[in-house]
């Protein structure tokens, strides 16, 4: 399979993903994990697929609305696995007080490791190598 062909695959799972964490939608931002993902943030902490979701799903709850979009920095395939990096940016609006919000900006830069298993493209990585608060 061509790297183009990959890349384009990936991206229609970016897009999903990205309208599940808008829509704040566990279920379906989580369905193109694999079982055996971890997740490693910006602080180093390493999360395996249960306590990353029970992080994300708090994490939801939180946020009145979130914002997010990304662009694909770089990629490369080898070993049947297709690494990149790319670029994100996340609005989230918090309730603050009672009818008052907050706005946070969230910048990062992540690494993704996608494997074919199985007929179909699954995340089994994500690395947080920069994150910028404001």
């Amino acid at each position: 399979m061509g790297t183009d062909l990959i890349i384009s695959k990936i991206d229609t799972f970016h897009k999903q993903a990205d309208l599940a964490f808008i829509a704040k939608n566990a279920d379906h931002y989580f369905s193109i994990f694999d079982p055996s993902f971890k997740f490693t943030g910006a602080n180093a902490i390493t999360l395996n697929l249960r306590d990353y979701k029970a992080d994300i799903q708090s994490f939801f709850r939180r946020a009145k609305s979130i914002e997010t979009s990304h662009y694909r920095i770089k990629s490369s395939f080898e070993d049947e696995v297709f690494t990149e990096k790319i670029a994100r940016k996340s609005i989230i609006i918090k309730p603050n007080l009672l009818i008052f919000s907050k706005k946070q900006t969230i910048q990062t830069e992540e690494i993704y490791q996608w494997k074919n298993i199985g007929g179909e493209w699954k995340v089994l990585a994500i690395e947080v190598v920069l994150e910028e608060k404001y």
